[in-house]
């Protein structure tokens, strides 16, 4: 991981590249106060003061500086300096005259590579801004790592990684924040937490499934858990996806890398809960061994499933995992899954749906994504649709006959795991970037984890 620590500094007058800030409203105010060799660089350059554009003014010596579009300058919204993180050269720079505020999450995220397998990777080194309020720098800091890590997990090949490498992840977290981890895998699943094993079963010896645990914190903190999905590669089993279905499974763990990155800003940050952390790792694999459509499961909570598709893994993991989170009474769960492709149609790559058990946790989620530009939109529990998860032979199946409303039974289908009583929201995260943004590249990304941080930091106020 990159240091970020050393991207972000306190301004204490050091030697700096200027950066100017202007508007499309205020661009051609500006430009009408310079003088005319930097009005023909701007023009030759394009520049029109569009959000995200950037342009090299020349100084008035050797010195240069640079103009950067963006779509307020009176109110910076994280993303503003993400694309000039990206293009400028290596250096220190600040803004001139004003501060950055929210903008310097995007400065971090913006220098982000994934570069691992590269023979060549990018020489281009790092580029520094200066901050002049240096009591945002390590909530920034954290929030940047936290991205980073939900990326890199993401973004490694699933042969790199599997169950095993979830658990190390997990034990590392562990070692660096003083928690203590416990593993269950084996024959202990059978008995304990038989819907993971049955998903888990077809893989080989070392991709083997295993429930993979976390706890930190003081017993006597409210207790709060943590779920997350842990498919490390999805081939759909032996209702087996279409090669362009499966290309992408990589990111089928991106349910765990969220609830790892979220547990990590929790700890570093000291939060006064009893965290517990819960990641069903497997494969869907493929294999004499693997479970099959018509079968039935038993759950750890008792409830029997049968299994309509076998590519409807994910919820039967959970299921077990939310089980167990629950037996130990937390105030708070919160599981996050790339669950359903239904999630994608509904709200497209970028904008996450939550169910909620509360409407105020529902609420503050909401509200913590909109002021953090991290946002996610609360779609129903709708009782009606549980009729569609019906079963003749079993308690109730994984997966609707109907093609309509699959996120909807799908957290239906979560919701059998978790009591009444406790407080619970579900993530159907895509964990994924098709398409590049400033300060968000193509790939692996974290869609939810900063909504989820506002709204836990605000009910667990240090």
């Amino acid at each position: 991981m990159i240091d970020l620590n050393a991207l972000l500094k306190p301004d204490q007058g050091q030697p700096a590249t200027p950066l100017h800030l202007v508007d499309k409203k205020g661009f051609d105010g500006w430009l009408g106060g310079q003088p005319e060799p930097v009005r023909q660089a701007v023009s030759a350059q394009g520049f029109k003061g569009e959000g995200f554009q950037v342009a090299i003014l020349p100084g008035e010596k050797d010195g240069w500086s640079a103009l950067l579009g963006v779509a307020n300058v009176e109110e910076l919204s994280p993303w503003c300096l993400a694309k000039a993180a990206e293009a400028l050269p290596e250096g220190t720079y600040r803004v001139a005259d004003r501060s950055p505020g929210p903008a310097v999450l995007g400065w971090l995220l913006g220098q982000y590579k994934f570069e691992r397998y590269k023979q060549e990777p990018s020489k281009k080194g790092p580029r520094v801004l200066l901050t002049d309020d240096p009591a945002r720098i390590d909530e920034t800091v954290l929030t940047a790592e936290a991205t980073h890590l939900v990326r890199d997990l993401v973004n490694t090949p699933a042969g790199a990684l599997g169950p095993a490498e979830l658990q190390k992840a997990a034990e590392e977290l562990a070692t660096e924040c003083g928690a203590s981890v416990i593993v269950t895998s084996g024959a202990d699943l059978t008995s304990g937490y038989p819907m993971i094993h049955a998903v888990g079963m077809a893989a080989t010896a070392e991709r083997a499934p295993r429930l993979i645990e976390l706890e930190w914190g003081d017993p006597k903190h409210p207790r709060v858990a943590l779920v997350g999905k842990g498919v490390c590669f999805d081939s759909g089993g032996l209702d087996i996806k279409p090669s362009a279905g499966m290309r992408l499974m990589k990111k089928d763990m991106g349910g765990a890398a969220h609830a790892l990155a979220l547990a990590r800003r929790v700890m570093k940050s000291r939060l006064p809960v009893r965290l517990h952390l819960l990641i069903p790792a497997v494969e869907n694999a493929i294999s004499g061994a693997a479970f099959r459509p018509g079968d039935i499961l038993k759950s750890r909570k008792g409830l029997t499933v049968e299994v309509g598709n076998t590519d409807a893994e994910g919820r039967l993991i959970l299921g077990d995992a939310l089980t167990k989170a629950a037996e130990s009474k937390p105030e708070l769960i919160l599981d996050f899954a790339t669950l359903t492709g239904a999630a994608r149609i509904a709200l497209g790559p970028d904008l996450p749906p939550i169910f909620a058990n509360r409407d105020d946790l529902a609420e503050d989620l909401l509200k913590g994504g909109e002021a953090v530009s991290d946002p996610v939109w609360r779609m129903p529990l709708w009782k009606h649709y549980e009729e569609m998860l019906a079963s003749d032979i079993a308690d109730l199946g994984n997966v609707s006959e109907s093609p309509m409303a699959g996120c909807v039974t799908a957290a239906l289908f979560l919701q059998k795991f978790v009591p009444n009583d406790i407080a619970w929201v579900h993530f159907d995260t895509f964990a994924w970037r098709p398409s590049a943004k400033p300060g968000r590249p193509k790939g692996g990304d974290a869609l939810g984890l900063r909504a989820a941080w506002q709204m836990v930091k605000a009910r667990y106020p240090k």
